[in-house]
Order: C-alpha cells, then structure tokens, then sequence
C-alpha cells in the first residue's frame, strides 16, 4: 500500500513535458551511453532548478532513491530540486548487478564521468534543471564514484557529497582542484569501514577499499587546508562533524559521522540540504 502511495505521488510530481520518461524501469530516461531516473517538483517553475544526482550501491538501481529511501526523495523534492538518480552498468563476469568502475582493476566498461555530463545535458532540456545548482551524491560504491568524478572533475557540479564510500587503494595522487565536498559515514560502519578493508581478486586484480582518513587528506591538499587537523566542530544533534575552514576560497570540506552502520542516515537530507545550499551560496548571489 505504502509503495503505491509513493508510485501516485511520484507520478503526480512529474511535469507533463517530461512524461516520456522518468522514475520507472519502463520509463528511464536514456542517453547514449545509459539510462537514469528523474522527478521533478510538482510546482512547476520557468526558472531553471537545482538538482541532486544519487548514484547507488553495489547491485542496485537508481529506482531505489523512490522507494526504499523515499525520505531523500522527499526531502529534496519539497526544497525544490529534480531528483536525478543514474543507472550502473554490470560488469563482465561479476556475479553483481549493476555498478561503477572507476579502478583499473574493475576493468571499466564505460566512462562514468562521460555519462555523468551526457545526464546532465539531457537533464537540463528535459527537466529544466540548473547547470550551476547540481548536487552529486552516491552511495555505498555510489559515494566512491562520486569521490572519483570529484577528483577527475571538480567543476563538474557545485558540490559533491558521498555517503560511506571513498577512494580505493591505491589512493590517487593527485585530483583535478579544490572542491565543495561533505563526507558522510558511519562510526560502526563495517562494509565500508572508516580504515577500509581488503575485498579479495575480481577479474582485474586484487582490490582493497581505501582509508576514508587518507581520502580526506588528499582533499585537505587539493583545497589548500593550511592547516591538517579541522579548524571548527559540531557535537550536538544526529552528526558529529570535522569542518575545515582555513582552505582556499573555491572550496569546503567536512566530514559527518554518525553513530550508525553502512546506511544512509534519516536526518542526512536535511544535514546535505543546509550544507549544499551554504556552502553555494555566495556564488548563486554573484550570479
């Protein structure tokens, strides 16, 4: 019962010029190198609007950010944003559904990064969405890929923010500049563990999960933090949170713990909500 309500008000969110595709699996969206859910606010606005892109977990679909994390959905939806979420692509001879490679030792099959602007693009003329305003936000192996377009692009959207997933062993070297990025992980977090875990061979060779901590220390570089521990800290309410401020002026950095397990925490689209919006807002005043 509880699905069908969400179907009918999802369905309702959905301006008519975009009906032709949308936040099912027989009506994604398709561009030439995949496929991806979108919903728009009801209110339709001649204003171009924000958006977040939610790339999921390992073995899922982007129809999942409507259904079993309806909250983010919601919460995203009533502040005025068109929800994009992107499909993986599974890769050859893994017993997983579909997913991102972003490491040599996936064997990447499509360039993520490619597929990310080709979405944006086709977002912009379908749902009016706002190339200055997008939020990139993932997941699981979803937040690791958002780490990695990041590093390879961080003009590629306003601000990133992954959830329990970061950089891969070998962690990279260098990125491509200073970003806007908010890491969310859990403190009991055991699929994805603060200090990362080795996950064994796939086809490409051994692959280990990298050090969240030696993730952040490569952002502290490419945002030019003068100084390495956080200038600034939040203890009270769902998050504990590291915020470094001493960086260079065209970028923002913080790290959210909570108290839970590999899960995308219920109060986290409020907490990304203020964040995205305070850390761009100075430069949707200047335009």
């Amino acid at each position: 019962m509880v699905y069908f309500l969400l179907l009918s008000f999802l369905m309702a969110a959905l301006p008519a010029k975009s009906s032709e595709c949308g936040f099912d699996k027989e009506h994604a969206c398709k561009v030439s190198s995949g496929t991806y859910y979108a919903v728009a606010p009801q209110v339709i606005s001649e204003k171009p609007r924000p958006a977040v892109f939610f790339f999921h977990g390992g073995g899922g679909w982007g129809t999942r950010i409507f259904t079993s994390r309806s909250f983010i959905t919601n919460a995203f939806l009533q502040r005025g944003y068109v929800v994009i979420a992107p499909n993986g692509k599974k890769r050859p001879g893994s017993r997983f559904g579909p997913g991102w490679a972003f490491i040599p030792q996936f064997k990447p099959h499509r360039n993520d990064l490619a597929f990310t602007r080709e979405i944006i693009a086709d977002a912009k003329k379908r749902f009016n969405i706002d190339e200055n305003r997008i939020l990139i936000t993932g997941y699981s192996i979803g937040g690791s890929l958002v780490s990695y377009l990041a590093c390879q692009n961080p003009k590629l959207a306003a601000a990133f923010a992954p959830i329990a997933g970061g950089f891969w062993r070998p962690h990279p070297k260098e990125c491509a500049g200073p970003v806007k990025l908010l890491h969310t992980h859990g403190w009991r977090d055991q699929t994805v563990p603060l200090e990362g875990r080795p996950l064994g061979k796939v086809p490409g060779g051994l692959v280990h999960q990298g050090d969240i901590f030696a993730t952040l220390n490569q952002w502290r570089l490419e945002n030019e933090c003068v100084k390495v521990r956080p200038d600034r800290f939040i203890t009270t309410g769902p998050f504990w949170r590291r915020i470094w401020t001493h960086c260079s002026d065209k970028s923002a950095l913080e790290l959210a713990l909570h108290p839970g397990g590999h899960e995308v925490p219920e109060h986290w689209p409020e907490l990304v909500i203020e964040w995205f919006e305070s850390v761009t807002a100075n430069e949707d005043e200047n335009g």
